[in-house]
Formats: structure tokens, sequence, C-alpha cells
């Protein structure tokens, strides 16, 4: 069983050379990366192959990634041999609560790159966080306004963050099911748990009901499943406990 490994989660665990091993030895035959291990790409690509590691994904933060520096994100998806880019978040603007107007002016700047990533062999994608389920002024829900005028992205959804957001990831993956093909797999602790780790519980140990999720989310064709853990005490701990919960679904 393939399972995958965003390596952010492990970016307070460095030196790389570690993580990756122990990584490759619980059993992760993928990782996914994010922007601290694209700085010399092709050394990491040398680390990954050597324990037997590929990364078919990878985060490109932000949007600009895939605009003006779309010729170096290009590059390092290739060096490391990833077949899907994702956003993983918007900017400032849209954090901090802004209207449906602007959520839209972003969608059509994601399908304009979603073109030009495509055209290059890639598939694109958005990944969400909890912002794009707060109702915006006029009652709409951003999320929905990036998938119907962003058509051609793919989604990664973050089903925690969906959670989080106050929606039902259920009913997500029955609406969108054409649109998902990747999955952050992750975990809510119980209420007042895990406060050093902002609430986050590894895969398994929270409330998720993660065995109906998974069944859904296979359902809807997803193929790629990604352990994730925003602020983990322990990487190492975070990464056996999930892949073992995971295995059981």
């Amino acid at each position: 069983m393939d399972v995958s490994f965003q390596v952010y989660s492990a970016r307070e665990a460095t030196p790389w050379e570690d993580v990756v091993k122990d990584i490759a030895d619980l059993g992760y035959t993928q990782v996914e990366g994010f922007g601290g291990v694209y700085g010399d790409a092709g050394a990491f690509r040398a680390l990954l192959d050597a324990h037997g590691l590929t990364m078919p994904s990878g985060h490109f933060f932000p949007l600009g990634a895939f605009e003006g520096d779309l010729e170096r994100s290009l590059k390092v998806a290739k060096a490391l041999g990833m077949q899907r880019m994702f956003c993983p978040a918007p900017e400032d603007l849209w954090r901090n609560g802004t209207d449906a107007a602007n959520w839209i002016a972003l969608a059509e700047r994601l399908e304009t790159a979603c073109k030009k990533v495509n055209d290059a062999g890639f598939a694109f994608g958005w990944h969400n966080h909890h912002w794009e389920f707060m109702p915006l002024p006029d009652g709409r829900i951003a999320m929905d306004l990036l998938l119907e005028h962003a058509p051609s992205i793919d989604w990664e959804m973050d089903v925690a963050w969906v959670v989080r957001g106050g929606a039902d990831p259920l009913d997500y993956i029955a609406r969108y099911k054409d649109r998902l093909t990747t999955a952050h797999v992750k975990d809510i602790a119980p209420e007042g748990d895990c406060a050093d780790e902002d609430g986050w519980a590894d895969v398994g140990q929270g409330i998720l009901d993660w065995k109906g999720l998974m069944a859904a989310l296979r359902g809807a064709g997803v193929d790629l499943f990604v352990m994730e853990h925003d602020k983990p005490s322990d990487a190492k701990r975070f990464a056996e406990r999930s892949i073992a919960a995971f295995k059981g679904y």
C-alpha cells in the first residue's frame, strides 16, 4: 500500500536525512514536498532515491509560484519527479476575510495557472484550509466559488480543515467527486486535548471517522493519501501512529 507523508509535518524534526530515513523505515513509500525542501531539489531527490521514496506531489506557495515564478516551480517539480502540483493556501487578503468578488478573482487566476501547469505536463490543484468554508458576506461559500470559476483545477481535500471550517466533508466528497484526486489524512483531537499541538491529533487518535471517510474518498476515485499534522510535538510518533492507523482503513 502506497502511503505519502507531507514533510512539512517534520519541519522541526530535521536534519532531513534522519527524517527521510525514519519515514522510509516506517513503511511510507511517498512524500509530499513543500518549500522547505526545494532549495536544492537535486540533493533532496537523491536522498529520497536512496531510501526508496518518491514525491508524486508538492505544495508551492504563494500562487505567484505558478505565475511569475512558474519556470522555477516547474524546474523543482521535474527535479523531484512530481506529477501533481498544488497551491496550498490563499494569501492574507483571503485569510483575513474578503468578499465573493475577490474569491472569484482568485479562482480566475487559478484557472489561468492550471492551463499553464497542465501544458507543462503536470496536474494542478488547490489545497484547502478552513477559510474556504466560512460563509462570505453574501452567504456564499468560497470553496464552491473556487471550483465553479476554476473548472479545470483538481482539489486536494484537507479533510480535517473542512471540518474545522464547519462543513461536512462527506457532502463535499459526494458533490465534487469528479474534482478530487488527493487527500490530506489528518485528525482533530477531542475538545481540550493536544492544546500544545493546536488541537490536532495523530491519525486514528482523534475524533474523525477515518474508516468512513476513506471509503468515501476511495469511492470518489482519490488515489493519493498524504498523512499530515500541522504541529506535532513528536513528528516520528505522529508518522508511526498514523501509518499504523491508516493501514486499518
